[in-house]
C-alpha cells in the first residue's frame, strides 16, 4: 500500500437524483471543495491574468503542462527556483499533466477539435516516433531531439512540484481501429506501471499520483483499463484520451470509464470544461475537470454569459458599441462591477491588452461561480432541477 501523507479525498455528500457528489480534496498546498475546474497556467501563467485575479475569483486550484516546462525554462531552474508554487507565486493546489497530451495533439491534433466533429488535416506533425521506451519528438524551440519517457515525466513533475501529478500515456485520436486502441492502452499500462515505480523511488510524500484510463470509444477497453488503474496504487484517476466524434458520445464514453473505477478516489476528467460538459459529467461522478477554453476564448473576444446561446457572448460584435450595461449583469466580478460592453468593444477593437485581461477575470469568475452553482445544487439536493434551470431545458 502506498501513503500519500498530506493528501485525502472523503465523499461528504452523494446526490439522491444522479451520481454527483460533493468532496473535500486536501493536498498540502490547501484543501478544495468538490466538484470543481483547474484552470489552465499551461506554461506557468495564466494567459491574461495573474495569480491575483485568480484569487479574486475564488480559484482554488490550476495547473501546469510538463512538456511545455520541459522545453522551456526547464524544470532544473524551476527546482532551483524553489518550484512551480513559488516561481509563479501561487500557494494554493497545483497539479502538472505528463506531456501524454502532447504526444497525442503534435501527432494527430486535439481532443477539442474531435469532440467537435473537426479533423485537423493539415496539422504540422512534431512526433517522431513512440516506442516501448517513450515518445521521441522534436522541440517547437529549437528543433531539438527530445526523448519523454514514464521515468523522465515523473522525474520533471517531481522537480516542478506540484502537488498532484500524473503519469504518462498515448492519447490516441479518434479515428484509429479497435487494434490500435487496444495496443496503445496497454503501452500505456505498462508506462502506467513504470512511472509508478519511479514515483515510488523518488516518494516524499509531497505529491500524489493520478492514474489514467485510456481505450478510447470501446466499452470492453474502457472497463478493463478502469480496473486495471483501480487496482493500482494511485492517489486519483483521471479519465482521459479519446472521448468520441460528438457530445453525446462523450458522455457515452465517460460513463464507460467510470464503471470500473473505485469512488473513493477523486476522478478527473482530463481537457473537458464546456458548460453542458460541466453538468452532465458531474452528474456522473466526475470531481474535477480542466479546459484552455474559459481563458482562450476571452483573448478572441469572447465572454461566457449564462443567457446567451452557447452560453457566449461576442464583444467583437458592432452591436455592443454604445451597450452601456456589463458584460454579465448576474456577474460580481471586477470587470462586470465597473465597465461596461462598450468600453470592452472599443479595447478590443483598439488592440488594447487590457480587453483582453477583463474578459479572461469575467470568464474565470464564470466558470468559479458555476461551480459554486453547481455544489450548491448537490448539496441542497436538488441536482436535476438545478441542471435544468441552469441548461434552459
Amino acid at each position: 500500500m502506498l501513503e500519500y501523507p498530506g493528501f485525502n479525498f472523503e465523499v461528504v455528500k452523494e446526490a439522491s437524483d444522479t451520481n454527483a457528489r460533493l468532496g473535500l480534496l486536501t493536498t498540502p498546498h490547501g484543501t478544495i471543495e468538490t466538484p470543481n475546474f483547474i484552470f489552465c497556467a499551461t506554461k506557468a501563467a495564466i494567459k491574461g491574468a495573474g495569480p491575483e485575479d485568480l484569487r479574486a475569483a475564488n480559484t482554488d486550484i490550476i495547473l501546469a503542462n510538463t512538456y511545455h516546462l520541459l522545453l522551456r525554462p526547464g524544470p532544473d531552474l524551476i527546482e532551483k527556483m524553489g518550484g512551480l508554487h513559488k516561481f509563479m507565486n501561487w500557494d494554493g493546489p497545483m497539479l502538472t499533466d505528463s506531456g501524454g497530451f502532447q504526444i497525442f495533439s503534435l501527432g494527430h491534433g486535439s481532443v477539442a477539435e474531435e469532440i467537435k466533429g473537426k479533423r485537423n488535416s493539415g496539422y504540422q506533425k512534431s512526433l517522431k516516433k513512440i516506442t516501448e521506451q517513450g515518445a521521441t519528438f522534436k522541440s517547437y524551440i529549437d528543433g531539438s531531439k527530445k526523448v519523454l519517457t514514464p521515468e523522465s515525466a515523473i522525474d520533471t513533475q517531481r522537480k516542478l512540484g506540484a502537488d498532484i501529478i500524473l503519469v504518462l500515456d498515448e492519447c490516441t485520436p479518434f479515428n484509429v481501429d479497435k487494434r490500435y486502441t487496444e495496443r496503445s492502452m496497454e503501452l500505456s499500462h505498462r508506462w502506467a506501471i513504470r512511472s509508478l515505480e519511479e514515483f515510488k523511488r523518488g516518494h516524499n510524500g509531497k505529491q500524489g499520483l493520478y492514474g489514467i484510463i485510456q481505450g478510447g470509444v470501446y466499452e470492453d477497453l474502457r472497463l478493463r483499463a478502469s480496473n486495471f488503474i483501480s487496482e493500482q496504487p494511485f492517489f486519483g484517476h483521471a479519465i482521459g484520451g479519446s472521448l468520441g466524434a460528438n457530445k453525446a458520445q462523450m458522455y457515452e464514453v465517460v460513463e464507460m470509464a467510470m464503471a470500473g473505477l473505485r469512488k473513493d478516489k477523486p476522478i478527473h476528467l482530463l481537457g473537458i470544461g464546456g458548460v453542458q460538459d460541466v453538468w452532465e459529467n458531474v452528474a456522473k461522478g466526475i470531481d474535477t475537470f480542466d479546459c484552455v477554453s474559459p481563458t482562450r476564448i476571452a483573448r478572441h473576444g469572447w465572454a461566457l454569459v449564462r443567457t446567451e446561446k452557447r452560453y457566449r457572448l461576442n464583444l467583437m460584435n458592432a452591436t455592443h458599441r454604445e451597450s452601456d450595461i456589463a458584460v454579465d449583469p448576474e456577474c460580481d466580478c471586477r470587470t462586470c462591477q465597473n465597465y461596461s460592453r462598450a468600453y470592452i468593444h472599443y479595447l478590443l477593437k483598439a488592440k488594447e491588452l487590457q480587453g483582453m485581461h477583463l474578459l479572461t477575470v469575467h470568464n474565470i469568475r464564470f466558470m468559479t461561480r458555476l461551480f459554486e452553482t453547481v455544489r450548491e445544487a448537490i448539496k441542497n439536493d436538488n441536482y436535476l432541477e438545478a441542471k435544468r434551470a441552469w441548461l434552459q431545458v
